[in-house]
């Protein structure tokens, strides 16, 4: 169990420095584009260059789909790698019952 996690948070470690600025991109297209029609009264005309962002539009007809499934996959990704590893290490961290009356 231990090979796996040490083997899961290197992963984790690895996984992350490419998939944060994707993430970070469609996470701000996408919050920029839904306050800025509803809050700030513009139009989907107007916020329209958001949403090409935030699907990868921008990469082309060919590279959208994988831009959207590598997106969605390295989201899933970090998500279970960073749940299991911060579930075990609150685990371990846990204060244990010695036993003793």
């Amino acid at each position: 169990m231990k090979a796996t996690l040490a083997w899961m948070r290197r992963l984790h470690a690895a996984v992350a420095p490419v998939v944060v600025l994707p993430l970070l991109l469609t996470v701000c297209s996408g919050m920029a584009y839904r306050l800025l029609k509803d809050w700030g009264g513009l139009g989907r005309d107007q916020v329209h260059w958001l949403m090409v962002l935030h699907e990868g539009e921008w990469l082309g007809p060919a590279a959208e789909p994988v831009y959207v499934l590598l997106n969605g996959l390295g989201l899933l990704w970090m998500l279970v790698t960073g749940t299991t590893l911060a579930i075990r290490r609150l685990w371990r961290l846990r204060p244990r019952e010695s036993g003793a009356p």
